[in-house]
């Protein structure tokens, strides 16, 4: 009984250590943001601010467009969701309940591009979005993000995971195929589809290199673009840049607080289900 107590208690303290290495940067974060560029760069560092100042929040709205890229930002991820929740439900509906020639050579196909580094997809993309005459346009933010093979997947999981005898009562009902999927499926696999949209939210959120690359104009941006031409080439004002991070990460940090029940349930139904 010693042991197995001492064993719990190392685990717990490996936990305990591990979480607050993973919260750390975001504490200090926090701390920087309201801090002078004195305090932020002063050497031995300065871990509490002097006076808790909200100059730099300021500043940020001064130096940068930022309610204009708060905008694109949830313009591009809300048609990402819809779209990715549309396409990757009915993608993933067909994949795992529906027989039809080639099914699973069409599934794993649409898996390799998972296998691909995203990076490759960025000169194809940008000559396409060209071709279409939509650089520096809020829809060239969201265009190659409406379908997801992993969404495709998630999806394709928890459909196979309902029991047969669903589909095939409502079939005898005279319900159609798009009526099964509609009707009877989709509201089972809600966790799914919590986790998805959580997932796919993040990504849109958070998505960096390809607003830099597509789109030249700062009121074109989404947030995490914006802010990195906060980053000078010889100088950084820090806690302008922390406090413009702050006000892009809350929204991620309380939509997580709020679903992190449905979201953990999700993914770790992900890999039981099949």
């Amino acid at each position: 009984m010693a042991k197995r107590k001492t064993k719990n208690l190392m685990v717990h303290v490996v936990l305990i250590l591990g979480s607050f290495i993973m919260v750390l940067p975001f504490l200090w974060m926090i701390l920087t943001a309201f801090k002078t560029q004195g305090e932020a760069v002063h050497v031995p560092i300065v871990i509490f601010p002097s006076e808790w100042r909200l100059d730099a929040f300021i500043d940020v709205f001064d130096r940068l467009p930022f309610l204009q890229a708060y905008a694109n930002t949830i313009v591009s991820a809300i048609v990402t969701i819809v779209a990715q929740v549309v396409m990757c439900t009915m993608a993933g509906y067909a994949f795992g309940r529906l027989n039809f020639p080639g099914r699973d050579i069409i599934f794993v196909v649409s898996l390799s591009v998972l296998m691909i580094p995203s990076t490759l997809f960025i000169l194809p993309q940008y000559l396409i979005i060209q071709k279409m005459g939509l650089l520096n346009t809020i829809p060239a933010l969201f265009l190659p993000n409406l379908f997801s093979a992993f969404g495709t997947f998630l999806m394709r999981q928890f459909f196979m995971s309902l029991p047969k005898e669903l589909e095939e009562a409502a079939r005898l009902d005279g319900c159609s195929y798009f009526g099964v999927y509609w009707r009877i499926m989709m509201p089972l696999v809600k966790p799914g589809l919590t986790a998805l949209v959580i997932i796919t939210l993040r990504m849109a959120w958070n998505d960096l290199m390809w607003p830099m690359i597509v789109n030249t104009s700062a009121k074109k941006m989404t947030l995490s673009a914006v802010l990195a031409n906060l980053t000078g080439q010889y100088s950084t004002t820090y806690p302008t840049l922390m406090a413009g991070s702050l006000m892009a990460v809350l929204p991620m940090v309380i939509l997580f607080a709020i679903f992190q029940k449905q979201f953990i349930e999700g993914i770790a139904l992900t890999g039981t289900k099949g």
